[in-house]
């Protein structure tokens, strides 16, 4: 899908790649950028510097997508392209975590990804076209040392995508699932995602190879080569 001109959404978007897919669609020639996450003041920032819309939300939380896709019709007239990329890391090891901290990284770094597609995914078959990109992580197809619930959570992330490309491919709906390893970001800075990888990028680096992967219409999003 070409970007030029597109209506897009980020999640995310305050800090990290987020940030950085908000300045390439920018750079890019989008026509209009939502920027959503739940920190106020690093939205308003980003929504700034792209002449966007800031709009904060709990993306674990449905009705704040729903509230979100709202702003963004009522703002642009629609979305043609949404970015799930909100995500969080996890407690080291499976013995130390509890209940409460798997429901809540299962809530970000998957139902986040659930609810943009069931309420965003109606405008887009109407039209006949539309794009969902979601953030994964190389941790959801190797799996890693450590973060029981962030490998699991981002596994099934990709799983999501890749029903969400079988299932509306063929409707003109295009997927891609980003699956990075380490990118220098607030959450690898705590050691999430990171243990036993070298190569750590920058999230401008990332940024451009989502952008790429949209327009040629690839689904897997592997910035780490390796992968």
């Amino acid at each position: 899908m070409e970007i030029k001109n597109k209506r897009v959404v980020v999640t995310g978007a305050a800090s990290g790649i987020g940030y950085a897919l908000c300045e390439e669609f920018h750079t890019s020639g989008a026509q209009s950028i939502v920027c959503v996450d739940l920190n106020e003041d690093g939205t308003k920032e980003i929504a700034e510097k792209v002449n966007g819309l800031a709009v904060t939300a709990d993306v674990s939380n449905e009705q704040d997508i729903i509230n979100v896709i709202e702003k963004a019709n009522e703002y642009s007239g629609g979305i043609d392209i949404f970015c799930s990329n909100a995500g969080i890391g996890g407690t080291p090891m499976l013995l130390e975590t509890t209940s409460e901290e798997w429901n809540n990284t299962w809530g970000v770094n998957v139902m986040s990804h659930v609810h943009a597609a069931k309420h965003v995914l109606p405008q887009m078959l109407e039209r006949g076209e539309g794009y969902l990109m979601n953030t994964a992580s190389a941790a959801g197809l190797l799996s890693q040392i450590g973060a029981a619930q962030y490998a699991v959570t981002k596994s099934a992330a990709v799983s999501f995508a890749e029903w969400v490309k079988i299932t509306y491919g063929h409707k003109g709906i295009g997927v891609s699932c980003l699956c990075p390893q380490a990118v220098r970001t607030a959450m690898t800075a705590q050691g999430a995602g990171v243990a036993g990888v070298d190569g750590m990028l920058e999230p401008d680096v990332v940024a451009k190879d989502v952008l790429d992967a949209i327009e040629n219409e690839r689904f897997l999003v592997l910035p780490h080569k390796e992968v």
